[in-house]
């Protein structure tokens, strides 16, 4: 009975890393332990932790930060966090991939240059965008100041420091994230696979969601991942333009740690805040899994 084939024998190209491959994968190797392991297992250890009535760390084993976690106070302000990053990046998603659909499908020459103003936020510093914003949407602001000379509202708007403002800014904020990756895979696309499926009787509609969502999925579950996890913890815009009225966990864990003083609990609701990434990360990947599949 013949013997089956190894990964390797099957795969004539495939080679293991050599000692320079590990050489110059001990940077990275490097960042990774001192950077995200290190500092995750750090986070893991204080959330087992307490405070004595000095208001001192003990380090003893309890549940006491994961239970207070679940408090119905803590769980609405998660439940708004998950809300506003879900239409933060629903909204990214809709904006996102036609612009990243338009950009792949110029000339090379054109394709740089929307690419470029794309990426012009990015020349200015996150703060001074951020005030720019509270500029416009304040009551005496730019949009109010059009509205009302158009004659277009009877009185000014309040969109400052309300829900609708922290949306608006992290919508402007993480866009970029979402159009970036999205690009980066309808640039790849070959348009005749689009074509066999118009020749082979698929609307628009059909081919958009069978043939172009499918091909294209790398790059949006890129963007969803670059998008819905950093808006959750987002806690400058939510002050900024939120005017602290809009509390998410991004800023409960800041508060826990600068100014209750109470490590512990900030370092459970960090945890806590990592498991959302790797379930979301573990979704996401569930849905590629079933597109490629079908």
């Amino acid at each position: 009975m013949q013997a089956l084939p190894t990964d390797q024998s099957a795969n004539p190209n495939a080679r293991r890393p050599r000692v320079w491959g590990w050489v110059l994968l001990a940077p990275m190797l490097l960042w990774l332990l001192l950077f995200v392991i290190v500092p995750m297992g750090i986070l893991l250890v204080y959330s087992f932790c307490s405070r004595d009535d000095l208001g001192r760390v003990v380090f003893d084993f309890t549940w006491v930060n994961y239970q207070r976690v679940f408090d119905p106070i803590y769980l609405g302000i998660l439940g708004r966090s998950v809300l506003y990053a879900g239409l933060t990046t629903a909204l990214c998603v809709i904006i996102g991939y036609p612009v990243a659909w338009f950009i792949a499908r110029q000339s090379e020459i054109v394709r740089n240059r929307l690419l470029l103003l794309v990426m012009i936020p990015f020349w200015t510093s996150f703060l001074i965008r951020t005030y720019a914003w509270i500029t416009i949407l304040k009551t005496e602001g730019l949009l109010n100041g059009f509205l009302l000379s158009a004659k277009l509202i009877p009185e000014p708007l309040q969109v400052l420091y309300t829900p609708t403002a922290v949306v608006i800014g992290l919508l402007y904020a993480y866009l970029p994230f979402m159009i970036l990756p999205i690009y980066g895979s309808a640039e790849k696309l070959d348009n005749a696979l689009v074509e066999v499926a118009y020749d082979l009787g698929a609307g628009p509609v059909r081919a958009f969601s069978e043939v172009i969502v499918p091909l294209t999925w790398p790059g949006i579950a890129a963007g969803i991942l670059l998008v819905f996890v950093p808006a959750i913890g987002m806690f400058a815009i939510t002050d900024l333009m939120g005017g602290a009225k809009v509390p998410m966990i991004g800023n409960v864990i800041q508060n826990q740690f600068f100014k209750a003083r109470n490590w512990p609990f900030g370092a459970a609701l960090g945890v806590v805040f990592t498991l959302m990434f790797i379930i979301s990360y573990a979704l996401i990947q569930r849905r590629g899994a079933k597109a490629a599949a079908s």
